[in-house]
């Protein structure tokens, strides 16, 4: 399976990044996870055209072309970067690249809540209509104490959480998987449909 991991920060030093790149090669026999930046993306800006910018329409193919989305996000303030949500903003407004895409939530914070707050509010956002994702439901992955949780390769290095990651990759996989083939189902009983329709 193919993911594409965004690093959900545009700080040149981020935890999150150090964690999607640690899912990149601790699961690479299992999957294969492309790293996203948003860190250079212009703002949102709400254009008359509704046309993505160049270096949002690549990250639109990107995610069309793979089986979802590895979403690892700080916590500002109790809420998700602006960076992050103004990518988001893009992609609603320009493409339906999230709608019916399986996404997988996963946060790390230098304090002891691992994101929690911004990961709830995430998945509010996620879950707006005009987005439409399809979230993995009771799975968090919350990494706090981010700024000690890894060794100098960048490798984690509590059992514990290496364990729970497991876990909860091998879920969201089988998720991804699930809602990917309902999803194909759905639009071949749609076709169908169309041509009782048109007989």
């Amino acid at each position: 399976m193919k993911f594409i991991g965004i690093v959900g920060s545009n700080a040149d030093q981020s935890t999150n990044r150090t964690l999607l790149n640690y899912m990149q090669r601790h699961f690479s026999q299992a999957a294969t996870i492309e790293i996203c930046e948003i860190k250079d993306l212009p703002a949102f800006n709400e254009p008359d055209s509704k046309i993505a910018p160049r270096e949002i329409q690549a990250i639109i193919d990107q995610i069309q072309a793979a089986d979802g989305v590895i979403i690892s996000t700080p916590e500002y303030d109790h809420s998700i970067p602006a960076a992050l949500k103004s990518l988001i903003e893009w992609l609603s407004y320009t493409s339906e690249a999230f709608n019916n895409c399986p996404i997988m939530i996963t946060g790390a914070s230098h304090g002891t809540l691992g994101s929690s707050r911004a990961q709830n509010h995430l998945r509010q956002i996620l879950d707006a209509p005009e987005v439409g994702a399809r979230v993995l439901p009771s799975s968090e992955f919350l990494l706090g104490g981010s700024l000690r949780a890894f060794d100098d390769a960048g490798n984690l290095v509590d059992a514990a959480k290496i364990h729970e990651l497991e876990r909860d990759f091998t879920e969201y996989m089988t998720f991804a998987q699930d809602v990917n083939q309902l999803i194909a189902h759905s639009s071949q009983l749609h076709d169908k449909q169309a041509v009782w329709t048109e007989e």
